[in-house]
């Protein structure tokens, strides 16, 4: 039985809940769609609770009030998004309660949640039910019922776990725009991931982040969310070091007066400020008349959606250290050029090898728009540019770009797959003809079979069978040939669907998960069902996939 919470449990709580939420964060940025589907709360939550456990981790031995004191400034300056500023009212909330306790028995605790919730309550100027301040409020109550039957912190965070998962799964029903997406709250998710991260620090059980993400149970439809629901275009969020004694009472008002989810959080020394609107500048503005401005960030919701609409990464201001200077169109200085979307460096080292000049990263569930194929086709310097699409949900974008362009020719090569687009380039001939090249290259992957072994993210039913979460899946030509969880049943279904086509030469491209002697262990596989060909393997470093097989 654990009756109270030292200083240094309580750090360990921090980290260890940080860690968790780490490891969560892709999962968390899955669900994100309320209040607007920006996709990084995860990200977001996981980056505040960060600040705070890199700062525990610098001080020696606190007291339960120092540790918080401390978690609770960290978490001010480095909260991000809604979600971040909220969680760090909530750990304002815990400081102020045990401010001046060296220890924490299991009421002090449960009250301590209760104020959290009350902090961040009062600082969110329209609170929402469905979200992170209904699963805290509901976790919270929980825990001060339970203090008053057990002094057992441990069972105490049990029963509030239990409540917030509960309250937790009836979001959906009460956040239309979660309901509209089939998700629960991102922000509830982080919170709960949280509490289980503290929980097992008081169990001795310290989580270790690795820099893995875990993979999503279930995703947002970010693209059946409509851009009139971002009433607001710019996300804000800034720091005032305050230079005024006077209430902020009358800031609040103004920014709730030109934005939405406000959320204000504050110390004694200074106040940041979570607002969206239109008009950041003005909020500023507004902002330094209580004091000094030191840090802002202001990101556009509106293109976020659109990347996440899209299957891309979101942007957001830690992109900037990695923003490219953008080229200059190319101007033509060869007859032919190639571009060509795969994904794998090994991959798209291949058709570089071959002779494409432009690689698009894409394929499947990460589509290239028509936008970022035209980029890369006016960046190539060929009078004729042919674009090898390698996934027929990309075809169309691809023939979008030809009438966009002026000065150069494009030509689409429909190749489905990347195998296809391997098959194409190995017999291009920069010396024919226009017409004779095109005929070559939209014919000579026509005995191509494209395979592949990957694995199922979740249930569903394709082609008429149930597949279950986990499953190892054969595909051949796009069709599933087998599913299940053993690996050698997949594989000889496969090996025995290609056995009509009577290949003379199997090609194997092996994932980014994927061993080497792995690969060459289904080489011989191969080698043994099909004598007379020639088996080679190659690194792809493809994701999703494990393999990614040509017989032809």
């Amino acid at each position: 039985m654990i009756t109270e919470i030292t200083g240094a449990a309580f750090k360990d709580m921090v980290i260890n809940a940080s860690n968790a939420i780490n490891i969560e964060k892709q999962a968390i940025n899955d669900l994100n769609v309320f209040p607007v589907p920006d996709g990084d709360t995860g990200t977001n939550m996981s980056l505040t609770i960060g600040t705070a456990s890199t700062e525990l981790k610098k001080h020696g031995e606190m007291n339960i009030s120092e540790a918080s004191d401390t978690v609770a400034s960290a978490l001010l300056r480095g909260a991000r998004g809604n979600s971040g500023v909220i969680l760090s009212l909530l750990f304002r909330g815990i400081s102020k309660e045990f401010k001046g306790c060296e220890k924490a028995d299991a009421k002090t605790f449960a009250a301590a949640m209760q104020n959290g919730v009350s902090s961040a309550y009062k600082a969110v100027m329209k609170p929402a039910e469905g979200t992170i301040l209904t699963v805290s409020r509901l976790a919270s109550d929980a825990a001060v019922a339970a203090a008053k039957e057990t002094d057992d912190i441990e069972n105490l965070l049990e029963i509030t776990i239990r409540a917030g998962k509960k309250a937790l799964e009836n979001t959906i029903n009460q956040n239309p725009v979660l309901k509209k997406a089939g998700v629960i709250d991102a922000g509830g998710k982080g919170y709960i991931c949280i509490l289980e991260g503290m929980l097992k620090a008081l169990r001795g059980e310290m989580i270790e982040y690795t820099g893995d993400a875990s993979e999503s149970e279930g995703k947002a439809d970010f693209a059946g969310l409509s851009d009139e629901e971002i009433t607001f275009t710019f996300d804000t969020v800034f720091i005032v070091r305050k230079t005024v004694k006077k209430s902020l009472d009358p800031l609040a008002a103004y920014l709730d007066s030109i934005g939405d989810s406000l959320v204000i959080g504050e110390d004694d020394n200074a106040f940041k400020v979570h607002v969206h609107t239109n008009i950041p500048g003005d909020a500023l503005n507004e902002a330094q008349k209580y004091g000094t401005l030191e840090l802002a960030k202001i990101e556009n919701m509106r293109t976020q959606r659109d990347d996440l609409a899209a299957g891309r990464k979101a942007q957001s201001i830690d992109d900037l250290e990695n923003i490219e200077i953008e080229e200059a169109d190319a101007k033509p200085e060869k007859k032919f050029g190639v571009v060509a979307v795969c994904v794998g460096d090994g991959l798209s080292e291949t058709f570089t090898e071959l002779g494409v000049d432009r690689i698009i990263m894409g394929g499947q569930t990460m589509n290239p728009s028509t936008e970022d194929i035209l980029k890369q086709v006016k960046k190539t310097p060929a009078e004729i540019v042919y674009v090898f699409p390698n996934n027929k949900n990309i075809i169309m974008a691809a023939e979008q770009c030809i009438p966009l362009v002026e000065n150069k020719k494009v030509i689409v090569i429909p190749t489905t797959t990347v195998m296809q687009g391997i098959a194409a380039m190995m017999n291009f001939d920069a010396s024919a003809t226009e017409e004779e090249l095109t005929e070559v290259l939209s014919t000579s992957f026509s005995n191509v079979h494209s395979a592949s072994i990957t694995y199922a993210a979740r249930d569903s039913e394709f082609d008429g069978k149930l597949i279950k979460t986990g499953e190892f899946l054969a595909l051949l030509e796009g069709s599933v040939i087998a599913n299940t969880s053993d690996y050698d049943v997949v594989t000889r279904a496969l090996v025995d669907s290609l056995k009509e086509y009577e290949p003379e030469i199997i090609t194997i491209f092996y994932g980014k998960d994927v061993l080497e002697d792995d690969a060459e262990s289904l080489a011989e596989v191969f080698s043994e069902a099909f004598p007379d060909a020639d088996v080679v393997t190659a690194y792809g470093g493809q994701p999703v996939y494990y393999y990614m097989i040509s017989a032809e």
